[in-house]
């Protein structure tokens, strides 16, 4: 059964239509009416309430690309969110109209050797939103596969369902780590996904967090939020501050989140030998990964890439629950969907100490 939903407007030939930012270029993010997409079989229509501005968002927003991901049509970004079921399409069960949820981005097509063998985020077939040519969820309404939506638990608002999908990519990047407790970690960039990371660490067991971020701000954030210690690259070898900071041994695990040109060379010699390279970071328009050969060999480094995240979100809402994750510090700016353009500034440009921009499309 098709439930409909009183929210939605209609325009005066009686379309149902809405508010999108639709991105058609390099800094060119324009707000348009267009319809209310309808729900087909096993499909939800959801009302848009919380978006976060992710890295990836802001790297099409400034370049147009990541890697061969270009953008030549206008598309509406936006994939970390949160919404309220509006409408549910013909076949659903399980699902209630008015249930705040937090949303999967990814949908696979669950036939291919990856997803059969449960790796869903390696799909080579997977629509992902707001990744060209998908649309994302920078907008009122948006349609989603129900089994992408998970029910958020008593207590979580809309701001912590869209904080859900970074938190989601941080519990995958530790996962690949096969951290132990008592291990010595070490995290490049302080932004949201790098933050995260080490809280998901310490709560796995991690005994030491040394952090590296340039921008003042950040480095003060993550020093009240998990970090032990914080190192700043424009004035010191961060290389050899981890290197002092563990007696010379170098640490177990690095995680290099900031997606430089010269981090991931520095994650390999902070480490141990023997110890795990994690490489979360997206690299800028030159798409370019840099390691030393005779580094990374004569230590004997496993090196692991993350690709998004996979079966989280169950995970993701006990540790928001517990308090072994706080996400809602993280979101440091609510702004309307009417300023998103100010909010895509203010993010990449690092102004007003934002750590997560969230974007308020409706209120729930």
């Amino acid at each position: 059964m098709v439930v409909q939903s009183p929210n939605i407007q209609t325009d005066e030939t009686g379309q149902a239509t809405m508010q999108a930012a639709v991105l058609h270029g390099i800094r060119d993010l324009r707000l348009e009416s267009l319809p209310v997409p309808v729900p087909g079989p096993g499909e939800v229509l959801l009302r848009i309430a919380s978006v976060g501005v992710c890295g990836s968002d802001v790297h099409y927003y400034v370049d147009g690309r990541i890697g061969d991901a270009v953008v030549t049509d206008p598309i509406i970004m936006g994939h970390e969110f949160s919404a309220v079921v509006a409408e549910l399409g013909p076949g659903v069960s399980g699902l209630e109209v008015g249930r705040l949820v937090a949303v999967e981005p990814a949908i696979p097509c669950g036939r291919c050797e990856m997803c059969e063998t449960g790796h869903p985020n390696l799909c080579p077939h997977v629509r992902f939103c707001g990744t060209p040519p998908i649309d994302g969820v920078y907008c009122e309404y948006a349609v989603m596969p129900a089994p992408n939506c998970f029910p958020m638990p008593n207590g979580f608002g809309a701001v912590d369902g869209a904080m859900l999908e970074p938190l989601g990519v941080a519990i995958h990047s530790v996962d690949l780590s096969h951290i132990r407790a008592g291990q010595t970690v070490a995290v490049l960039g302080a932004g949201p996904i790098g933050l995260l990371i080490a809280a998901v660490a310490r709560a796995a067991g991690a005994a030491q967090i040394l952090m590296t971020e340039p921008l003042d701000y950040r480095r003060a954030f993550a020093l009240d939020y998990v970090a032990d210690e914080v190192f700043d690259p424009r004035n010191e070898d961060v290389v050899s501050a981890v290197l002092d900071a563990t007696n010379g041994r170098g640490v177990d695990i690095a995680f290099e989140a900031a997606g430089a040109l010269e981090t991931p060379e520095q994650g390999a010699e902070m480490l141990r030998p023997g110890g795990t390279l994690v490489l979360c970071g997206i690299p800028g328009p030159e798409d370019r990964l840099v390691l030393t050969a005779s580094v990374v060999r004569r230590k004997g480094l496993t090196i692991k890439l993350v690709r998004r995240m996979k079966h989280t979100y169950p995970r993701a809402f006990r540790l928001v629950q517990s308090g072994m994750v706080d996400v809602r510090a993280l979101a440091t700016h609510l702004i309307p969907l009417s300023r998103i353009a100010e909010a895509f500034e203010m993010v990449a440009n690092y102004r007003d100490g934002v750590i997560r921009a969230v974007i308020q499309v409706n209120e729930v």
